[in-house]
């Protein structure tokens, strides 16, 4: 749970957001634009082009995390364009950098958005980050694809989330540990902002309530910690069946290195993860996370034509050496599910694409078919997977069937 100067600082920031966007002009249709309408003027649409924003951390301790999905938006509208691009028009993309600072995402995306005149935005990644820039696209009535799994609990008319909302991603790798693992005791390990407390809320709920099991500890450090030594002989004292982490960022690559320091060894300890993917992996160190779980719906390692085509383009585009996590792949479905929607709904206008965008389906996408719900989030299946030495995973658990869904889970708000 927040504090109540956490809960304070929320709101100031976000007060200062919509007073600050309430002060500002609208910037007026420039020429040669075309005709279709956000709350900040006319959409950067000519006859030839549409301008569409990218906004993640290129820097900072998330840039570790959102490189991937910054090269997958942009390997996805490179492919649209070859293709002949969107109603005829290429894409252009204008970049920022969020810098893993809430108010700078916030200043961005009031760039793209109302001095930019972006027709669509793809980015964020942590809740905070999307908090942040919330308040701009609710104002001026702009349109957010955001591509990381996440606490749920929110849905917006402005907001596409392709990523998994906690009840797809938290609750099933829980459900999973505690049948095949026989778990009932449980220490959480956080990052401290608002998607790691939401979503060991909702896990603690599920333990408990669901499972029978206990809490056993509950620790949270800053974005960028990198001194876990005092926590892990906490673990190491309680003996969990369960480490359950949702460390962020760049603090993996220390908490997982300390662990295998302090001689716990993840073959005999259980260690389940919902925000460890191939990109995350790739900065840890293959054997400091060997046989962990993660739980996401997509990794790298499946085996379908149209992952493997998929992997094969990307690392074209971006190195041999690249990896593909989670949040990568579901950026990279973001620009197509647009297109999609711009399609259907034969404009860029934004509450026409909104309204067209339910029930938008890729039944080719690399992790399999995804289906846009009337919510905003994705149908997706969930799996589970045990980390190898050489950065890759091992898919252990498959839902059987795409899990609708569901960001207001009943019994856990």
């Amino acid at each position: 749970m927040r504090s109540r100067d956490q809960n304070d600082a929320h709101f100031h920031l976000r007060r200062r957001l919509l007073l600050g966007l309430a002060a500002s002009p609208l910037l007026g249709a420039l020429p040669g634009r075309a005709f279709a309408q956000t709350g900040a003027g006319a959409l950067a649409v000519t006859d030839k082009e549409v301008t569409v924003g990218i906004l993640h951390s290129l820097t900072g301790t998330m840039a570790i995390s959102e490189t991937g999905t910054t090269q997958g938006e942009k390997l996805a509208i490179e492919e649209i364009n070859a293709a002949g691009g969107v109603l005829g028009r290429q894409i252009k993309i204008i970049q920022e950098d969020g810098a893993s600072d809430w108010p700078t995402f916030a200043e961005k995306a009031r760039k793209l958005v109302v001095n930019d005149h972006c027709a669509a935005v793809f980015g964020c990644m942590t809740s905070a980050s999307r908090k942040a820039v919330l308040p701009v696209f609710e104002q001026y009535n702009g349109l957010l694809y955001y591509p990381t799994y996440y606490e749920g609990l929110e849905q917006s008319k402005n907001v596409i989330y392709t990523g998994q909302e906690a009840t797809q991603q938290t609750l099933a790798g829980l459900d999973w540990v505690g049948k095949e693992k026989g778990a009932k005791s449980f220490f959480m390990v956080g990052s401290d902002y608002i998607w790691p407390r939401t979503t060991n809320k909702i896990a603690t709920r599920h333990i408990t309530s669901v499972l029978k099991g206990m809490v056993a500890g509950e620790e949270y450090f800053p974005l960028g910690h990198t001194q876990f030594n005092s926590v892990i002989n906490k673990i190491k004292l309680k003996k969990p069946d369960v480490i359950f982490s949702t460390v962020v960022g760049g603090s993996n690559v220390a908490f997982y290195k300390q662990l295998k320091a302090a001689g716990i060894d993840l073959k005999k300890q259980t260690l389940v993860t919902v925000s460890v993917t191939e990109d995350e992996v790739d900065g840890i160190g293959g054997e400091n996370i060997a046989d962990a779980y993660t739980c996401m719906k997509y990794f790298q390692s499946l085996k379908n034509p149209a992952n493997e085509k998929f992997v094969a383009a990307f690392k074209k585009r971006w190195g041999d050496k690249t990896v593909i996590g989670d949040a990568t792949q579901a950026a990279y479905l973001s620009p197509f599910l647009w297109k999609a929607a711009v399609e259907k709904a034969g404009s860029f206008e934004i509450d026409r694409v909104i309204e067209a965008s339910p029930g938008i389906e890729m039944k080719d996408a690399p992790e399999g078919s995804v289906k846009i719900h009337e919510n905003h989030h994705l149908w997706s299946k969930t799996r589970v997977a045990r980390a190898r030495a050489d950065g890759q995973f091992d898919v252990v658990y498959e839902s059987p069937e795409l899990i609708e869904p569901n960001p207001f889970p009943k019994g856990y708000q």
